[in-house]
């Protein structure tokens, strides 16, 4: 009897999410020195962690030996004053994506449905397949989600609906009426999980919490892993209302959140200095990439997130002649964008790089 023969089957079929290199890996590759080397492909954050967050983890890490709270009862309740709500509707999970995966453990069985956009991020997919349901992908229209086709792909055995607002990798947004307008008309039998990932670099982010208050079946998701630059800690959170926040919590793992990142993300919850800094910086960022690329006669797509998707021909053949370089992008052909690649905004010094680089590589 073979291993491969005692497994769950759907696990023989999984995909498997292939993560940007690190830069230690990418200098062992090539030859390169690590400190030569410029990421601008995992989105983030290029002024680091937040100071108040970097002090509370290393006060944490002193009582290393305690287990954390089980219930992250102080960032929920930080949380909760933060989006004026009640701490029992938020659930904290390692990263966002393991939210994503405990809403797979909550709502789906084989069989069932999970609509969502394309391209859209890749774990949306991998834990609809995980769990033996079927992804329905519904192309995005001017880079945005068509939440007019996605409302005509749900079905009596759709579960859950994806949207992203800004999307990754394209970095568009949708409206707010429009958001709204397709939240309100979703059928009962339907959750609708609302990615906010990015919502902190949006001039204004839709507001869902009155839709969650009506009674609606939605949940949003947000990270500490981009504009608080806690990428490493692996903290995220999602709300909803305290019904469906308590079924998310009765699958979650004990102790899922260690007591470094609770402590790091709770500080950085009050770093309003450092989340404005990053918010001038981005913004001043993208206009200084999007005036680089129509310089070089290259396609962008405008983004309202910290990342930018360009148009560069083999984008497979650029990320490489790039990274040869030293200068880490995000080559986007699994997402069905083989021309392009997703560049994250880092500092000016770094941005200017990325623009040489490609310019060199391009030939322009």
């Amino acid at each position: 009897m073979t291993l491969e023969s005692l497994v769950n089957p759907t696990v023989l079929t999984q995909p498997v999410y292939e993560p940007g290199k690190p830069i230690e890996e990418v200098a062992r590759e090539l030859g390169l020195d690590p400190s030569g080397i410029t990421k601008l492909a995992s989105n983030e954050n290029p002024f680091g962690p937040s100071p108040l967050a970097v002090a509370a983890a290393n006060k944490a890490l002193l009582q290393g030996e305690l287990y954390p709270d089980g219930g992250c009862f102080a960032l929920r309740n930080q949380l909760a004053a933060r989006h004026a709500l009640a701490p029992n509707q938020f659930v904290v999970g390692n990263g966002s994506n393991e939210i994503l995966e405990l809403l797979g453990h909550v709502f789906l069985r084989p069989g069932d449905e999970v609509v969502m956009g394309s391209p859209a991020f890749v774990v949306y997919k991998l834990v609809t397949l995980l769990f033996g349901a079927r992804p329905i992908e519904v192309p995005v229209t001017a880079w945005r989600h068509d939440l007019r086709a996605m409302a005509a792909a749900i079905t009596p055995r759709t579960k859950l609906v994806f949207v992203a607002s800004p999307n990754n990798p394209t970095g568009a947004s949708n409206g707010s009426a429009e958001l709204l307008a397709f939240a309100q008309g979703l059928p009962e039998h339907v959750v609708l999980v609302f990615d906010e990932a990015y919502a902190e670099y949006m001039d204004s982010a839709p507001d869902l919490r009155p839709l969650i208050a009506a009674g609606r079946k939605i949940i949003c998701l947000r990270t500490f892993s981009k504009i608080f630059g806690l990428a490493a800690l692996r903290v995220g959170y999602g709300y909803a209302s305290p019904e469906l926040a308590a079924l998310l919590n009765r699958v979650r793992q004990p102790f899922n959140v260690n007591a470094i990142g609770q402590a790091a993300a709770l500080a950085a919850l009050d770093d309003h200095a450092f989340v404005e800094k990053c918010i001038v910086a981005n913004r001043a960022g993208l206009k200084q990439l999007i005036a680089g690329f129509q310089r070089l006669g290259l396609e962008s797509v405008s983004s309202e997130a910290n990342f930018l998707l360009v148009k560069v021909g083999d984008g497979s053949r650029v990320f490489a002649e790039l990274q040869k370089r030293g200068m880490i992008v995000r080559p986007v052909k699994p997402y069905g964008l083989p021309e392009w690649i997703r560049v994250t905004v880092g500092k000016p010094e770094q941005n200017d790089r990325l623009l040489a680089d490609l310019a060199a590589v391009l030939g322009k």
